[in-house]
């Protein structure tokens, strides 16, 4: 399962602007079904013993609705997505409304390849 992004700001036009620090965000990995609350418990355990990283407290496990959306695939490095989350920003409000936070599901194994090469879907619900 690919690595997927959850991403919010007071003002939503930073994402357009790229004005990463305003951004927030949440980072999510979805589960087989067959995975239920007990085993995620067991494994934030096991790896709190182990590693002592603070942000292991953090992790939860919870199902995720987002509703209807727009999305679109952005091929690039993440600094150059401005202009296609704008285009899906354009695509909600010239039908719909914005709602909800911008998704990104990372489709690339950044580690491996050119970030020419990236890519993401940008997700946004809409209403």
């Amino acid at each position: 399962m690919p690595l997927e992004g959850l991403w919010w700001a007071e003002d939503m036009s930073s994402f357009t602007r790229g004005n990463r620090e305003k951004w927030k965000w949440t980072m999510m990995i979805m589960q087989p079904s067959f995975i239920d609350t007990d085993s995620i418990g067991a494994a934030i355990a096991e790896v709190g013993l182990k590693k002592k990283t603070p942000a292991v407290a953090k992790l939860r496990f919870e199902t995720f609705h987002e509703g209807r959306c727009a999305q679109i695939m952005h091929i690039g490095p993440f600094s150059e997505e401005g202009p296609t989350i704008q285009r899906v920003h354009d695509f909600i409000e010239e039908r719909a409304q914005i709602s909800g936070k911008h998704h990104e599901i990372y489709l690339s194994d950044i580690r491996r390849a050119d970030p020419k090469n990236w890519k993401t879907i940008i997700r946004q619900p809409m209403r």
